[in-house]
C-alpha cells in the first residue's frame, strides 16, 4: 500500500503545478496580427479574447475580405493560444494529457 501513498502525493504535486501552470496562462498575453497589420487580436494562453484591433483603413476594403481577414486572425489567435496552452501543460503531465480526468 505504500504505493498508493506516494502516488496519491505525486498526482497532488502534479494537480498544484497544473494549477500554478493555469495561473500562469490567463496571465499570457499573445497577440495575433493579421492582413498586414489591418487586425491585431490579443488572447489569453487560455484562449480568452482580450480584445480586437483593427485599422479603419482596412474597414473601407470589401466587407467579404475584411470578414475572412477577421475569421483567420481569430482563428490563428485561438491556434496560438491552444498550441501554448498544450505545451505548458505537457511540460507537467509529461505527454499524459489525453488521460481523462488529467484535465
Amino acid at each position: 500500500m505504500a504505493g498508493v501513498g506516494k502516488l496519491m502525493k505525486q498526482a497532488q504535486k502534479m494537480q498544484k503545478q497544473m494549477e500554478a501552470i493555469q495561473e500562469e496562462l490567463a496571465q499570457t498575453v499573445l497577440e495575433v496580427s493579421s492582413g498586414g497589420g489591418a487586425v491585431t487580436i490579443k488572447i489569453t494562453a487560455q484562449g480568452e479574447m482580450q480584445s480586437i484591433k483593427m485599422d479603419p483603413e482596412f474597414l473601407k476594403e470589401d466587407p467579404e475580405f475584411v470578414e475572412e481577414t477577421l475569421l483567420a486572425a481569430v482563428q490563428e489567435a485561438s491556434a496560438k493560444a491552444k498550441q501554448a496552452s498544450e505545451e505548458a501543460m505537457s511540460s507537467v503531465t509529461g505527454g499524459m494529457g489525453g488521460f481523462p480526468g488529467l484535465m
